[in-house]
């Protein structure tokens, strides 16, 4: 290969210029842009120390440079981003950090939704030996969000032994007078729950393709664990009921009847079949049925008694006519949760990767209820405890908090106690022995003065804003622990990132805040005061 032309005198050719004037070192560090202007600028006088001499910030030449410098600047910007992005420990996009987790086969927790206790009050007393039925057109209910105004979907569930009848889900509810009728009249029922998120229905036919057979969802975001899926079926049917599984291609055979989901960004979601030799494949022309939900997040946390809606009923033995009742939410929705966070995740995913589906040590223990996903609530905080029992096992203390808000934290509901230590069950040693405890909550209240030049003054709101973000994002439950302390010096440190910052001092908190290893700090009530200096 040749090369014929004229270079010219406005390029920079390396290779044509005498070793005598070229630079003795090239600044490779040099990635930003001043450092790429003044390395260029250098460049130049060494290469054309006679040829070109005007380097004034209004010269033509050095916009070129500034040019050139921006680019670079740029270019090393957006390399040192992928790089990043290819590392759990420096990503920072959901899109990677999901990526990498799949990699180690863990999925990134999509929204979760909210749940209420409920309780339906007939106005007429229930006869003796009535059996209730409430039809599936009597068991959704739309509601404002108290935080965007758009309706929210709950549905009605009844609770069987502590634990959410979720098998039926599009049938009636049946309600025995004489087992769980309460009230003088036996007409108030409570062993009922509303859960956010709408029902939805896709069925059709395969489409005749060969190979993996995907299913995309037709709405979302599709809330985990709801989705069923049936093939050659129009109807719920065991028999044609498929397995949720994390991934088909560690299917045990070809004919495992199972399904895996794969989430986009948004959490909508495809369903993926077997190919026929890893899980089974459906035929070309057969139908399928699919039932999911679809909401989830804190939008769905409402107050107490935000629902107040009739719910009709027929007595089915002895038959009756209609009878009407009100159905009232008497717990505030709890539970409901955005997707989880990026911090979140790369914090507790590792963990769940090498916990390995078992549970053996107290970290296992830990990282399990730390990432729970309960119809009842969402885990706030939790951690492990054992103690010798008077036989050969352990006993291992779970202390678990639910999450009300970013800041708060509450008592776990029975339910999700319940739900929580079933989950547990069959993942433990045989004689470990697992009882669920309340955490404890050290409720704190902070008043703090901070100290700004007069001049100041004029922005005086603007910094207690930026002061106050810095508090409640170093007091925020992702970033607390059991048995972690406050330690004043770090708070310090927190309030003299604002640069308008001059002095600070902690009014009521003289020293370190230390709480025993089932103990959380919590902060309560945030004052903070400004003097000016002169």
């Amino acid at each position: 290969m040749s090369y014929s032309g004229t270079v010219g005198s406005d390029y920079m050719n390396l290779a044509s210029i005498p070793d005598a004037k070229k630079p003795s070192y090239i600044n490779f560090a040099a990635t930003d842009f001043l450092s790429l202007k003044n390395s260029l600028i250098d460049y130049a006088k060494a290469i054309y120390p006679t040829d070109y001499q005007y380097f004034s910030e209004s010269d033509l030449g050095m916009m070129f440079i500034e040019i050139v410098a921006y680019m670079g600047s740029v270019m090393s910007m957006k390399a040192d981003m992928l790089a990043n992005e290819n590392f759990l420990p420096t990503a920072t996009k959901r899109g990677s950090v999901k990526k990498l987790l799949e990699l180690i086969g863990v999925r990134m927790r999509g929204p979760l939704s909210a749940a209420a206790d409920a309780q339906i009050t007939y106005a007429n007393p229930i006869a003796a030996s009535q059996i209730l039925s409430i039809a599936p057109s009597q068991r959704t209910v739309d509601i404002q969000s108290p935080q965007d105004g758009n309706a929210v979907t709950y549905a009605l569930y009844k609770v069987v032994n502590g634990l959410v009848e979720t098998a039926n889900k599009t049938g009636n509810i049946l309600l025995d007078r004489d087992a769980e009728g309460k009230g003088t009249d036996y007409n108030v029922y409570d062993n009922l729950v509303l859960q956010e998120g709408a029902l939805i229905t896709d069925a059709g036919e395969f489409a005749a393709t060969e190979g993996v057979k995907n299913i995309k969802l037709t709405q979302g975001p599709v809330i985990e664990g709801s989705v069923e899926v049936f093939v050659d079926c129009y109807t719920v049917a065991a028999s044609g009921a498929y397995t949720e599984v994390d991934s088909v291609y560690f299917a045990s055979g070809a004919s495992d009847r199972i399904f895996e989901l794969v989430y986009d960004s948004n959490y909508n979601a495809t369903v993926v079949f077997g190919d026929g030799s890893v899980g089974i494949s459906p035929d070309d022309t057969g139908d399928y049925f699919i039932q999911y939900r679809v909401g989830g997040g804190s939008r769905g946390n409402i107050a107490k008694n935000s629902i107040n809606a009739t719910s009709q009923a027929t007595p089915t033995a002895p038959l009756g006519s209609v009878i009407t009742g009100t159905l009232t939410n008497t717990s505030k929705g709890t539970g409901g949760a955005n997707a989880e966070s990026i911090a979140h995740a790369k914090k507790w995913a590792p963990l769940t990767f090498r916990r390995q589906d078992r549970l053996v040590t107290l970290e296992d223990y830990s990282v399990f209820a730390n990432t729970f996903i309960s119809t009842f609530g969402t885990v706030g905080k939790a951690t492990a405890a054992t103690r010798n029992a008077y036989y050969s096992g352990n006993i291992v203390d779970i202390y678990v908090l639910e999450k009300a808000s970013d800041l708060q934290l509450q008592k776990a509901t029975s339910n999700f106690k319940t739900q929580l230590l079933s989950g547990m069950s069959d993942k433990k040693m045989a004689t470990d022995e697992i009882v669920i405890v309340d955490g404890l909550i050290r409720t704190l209240d902070l008043v703090t003065t901070i100290r700004i030049d007069e001049e100041e003054k004029r922005h005086q709101d603007q910094i207690v804003a930026k002061v106050k973000n810095k508090i409640l994002q170093y007091m925020r439950i992702d970033n607390r622990d059991f048995g972690e302390p406050l330690y004043v010096a770090e708070l310090n440190r927190q309030i003299f990132e604002v640069a308008e910052v001059r002095f600070s001092t902690l009014d009521n908190v003289g020293q370190d805040v230390r709480v025993d290893f089932n103990e959380i700090i919590q902060l309560n009530n945030l004052t903070i005061n400004v003097e000016l200096l002169k």
